[in-house]
């Protein structure tokens, strides 16, 4: 297990983890950014809301992404139940 100095919200912080470097570095950068969209939009926001709004935008893009899998897993399987049919 290695570790990795990032840096988010102007802190730094040590992260331990089995993850290769690069993806813990973009995981932060993911992160920044979206803090960073948070104060372009809301500029005199304390950092604790700032965070927890990115928290919620990074929440709500993994549930929609999430639904949309399902979605497509539930369109693949009829599909599948259909061409299964039509071999018989």
């Amino acid at each position: 297990m290695g570790s990795v100095e990032v840096t988010i919200l102007g802190q730094k912080y040590t992260i331990k983890g089995d993850a290769p470097e690069e993806h813990i570095r973009k995981l932060a950068d993911f992160i920044n950014e979206k803090i960073r969209l948070v104060y372009e939009h809301a500029p005199h926001t304390t950092p604790v809301k700032a965070l927890i709004l990115a928290a919620i935008d990074i929440a709500d893009e993994l549930y929609r992404l999430r639904e949309e899998e399902e979605e497509i897993a539930k369109k693949i399987e009829a599909k599948a139940t259909l061409l299964s049919r039509l071999l018989d």
